[in-house]
Formats: structure tokens, C-alpha cells, sequence
């Protein structure tokens, strides 16, 4: 059956047969979105991608051939650089993002295996790269604190709170409903963090790129 208005088309790569069917059952039955496929390996992802014309895949990052997940979703958006990439890990690690240029950024997700029972945030992950955004796992977002001496360390808490959700893939109305404040006072925070981060006279969604790039690249770990 074709898509509806407005669906989200998503491939599904994943080497694990029992964890695939669980994420293909799952999705397939929100209002949101079409799975248009799932394999096992990134050959067969490439492939794929050209053959359904997903708007997003969600790639394992280890996978059951010679061809990793990173590896192939690059792949992927070589040749499809409108195709929305959420990476799955079992494992916290943030440097892939930091490391790929920021012409290249926009519409990369990075979440947790440990988070996908739940399924909100993993929609929002497939929405926020559709949408060109990047989106980090809340739990690896709440251990990153700024380091002394960033451009991060100088705002304000509320400011950080702020930033932080933007990195989790909130939007502005989530945000202001997520801290009990109006959708208005969340501008003026963002207008504050993009002040303070020389990110003023961005367009709007590659300031929101660039401060979670900048968020990513001034915070370490937390003890």
C-alpha cells in the first residue's frame, strides 16, 4: 500500500534477527512512519536505499558482513544526502559525530540500543534526521558537562538546560513544555545561547546543527 501524507519511510539495518523484528514490529505500527525494508548487512543497506528511496535508515553500527554501520551509512549519504541517519550502538560514543565535517552533519541521530524500548525518543530521533537535525541519546547527553574555559561553561544553567535539549532533538514547543516555560522564553534562551556562541545570522536549523556540534566539542564526560 503506498504511503500516506506526510509518512516517514524507513529502512531498518540491523544483524541481529530477534532485535530486527522487534524494532520492524514496533515501528511498523506507528501512525508516523512506513518501514519500507530491513536487512542484516550494510551491502544490502546500500542497496536497498537506492531500490525504496527511504527517508531515514536506521543503521546498527555493527553488522554481520565486512562492511560497518559508520561505513555504510556515509555510504548511503554520498549518494542520497537527503537520507536521515540513526545510528544505533550498544556502546556511548560520540566521536563519529564530532569528526564528520558540519557540511555533512545535518540529519544524524546517535542513540543507545538500551534506549529504543522507548519509543518516543527514537521517533524523534527518525524525525530530527529527517528534519536535518542532530540528535544524541538523552542518557549520553546528561553525563557531557562543559569544560573550563568553553564557550559552553559560560552560560547559564538554565541556558545549558536549554542546550541540552536541543541536542536531544527537542524542538522549541517540547522544550517549553519539558522546563514549564512559554515557547516565547525558549526563543530568547536560544537567542541568548546563539549570542553567546557566535551562531547569530544562522539559518535556524544549522544554528540548531552547529550549537549541538559546539555542545558536543566543549563538554567531556562527567565522573
Amino acid at each position: 500500500m503506498p504511503a500516506g501524507a506526510g509518512l516517514i519511510r524507513l529502512l531498518i539495518v540491523e544483524d541481529e534477527p530477534f532485535f530486527r523484528q522487534l524494532l520492524v514490529r514496533s515501528l511498523s505500527s506507528e501512525t508516523e512512519l512506513e518501514v519500507v525494508g530491513a536487512t542484516d548487512n550494510g551491502r544490502d543497506a546500500i542497496r536497498l536505499a537506492e531500490e525504496l528511496d527511504p527517508d531515514a535508515v536506521l543503521m546498527d553500527v555493527e553488522l554481520s558482513d565486512q562492511l560497518d554501520g559508520i561505513t555504510a551509512a556515509l555510504e548511503i549519504r554520498r549518494v542520497r544526502p537527503e537520507t536521515g541517519i540513526v545510528i544505533l550502538s550498544a556502546y556511548s560514543d560520540r566521536q563519529y559525530l564530532i569528526n564528520l565535517p558540519v557540511s555533512d552533519l545535518r540529519g544524524w541521530s546517535y542513540l543507545l540500543k538500551k534506549t529504543v524500548p522507548n519509543v518516543a525518543t527514537l521517533l524523534r530521533a527518525i524525525q530530527g534526521s529527517v528534519a536535518g537535525l542532530v540528535m544524541m541519546d538523552p542518557s549520553l547527553v546528561a553525563n557531557l558537562k562543559p569544560r573550563e574555559g568553553t564557550s559552553i561553561a559560560g552560560l547559564t544553567p538554565r541556558q545549558r538546560e536549554v542546550l541540552e535539549l536541543i541536542a536531544q532533538g527537542y524542538n522549541n514547543a517540547a522544550i517549553g513544555t519539558k522546563l514549564a516555560i512559554t515557547e516565547k522564553s525558549v526563543e530568547t534562551y536560544i537567542n541568548a545561547i546563539y549570542q553567546e556562541l557566535h551562531l547569530v545570522g544562522e539559518n535556524g536549523t544549522h544554528a540548531r546543527v552547529k550549537a549541538t556540534l559546539r555542545f558536543l566539542e566543549e563538554t567531556a564526560w562527567s565522573r
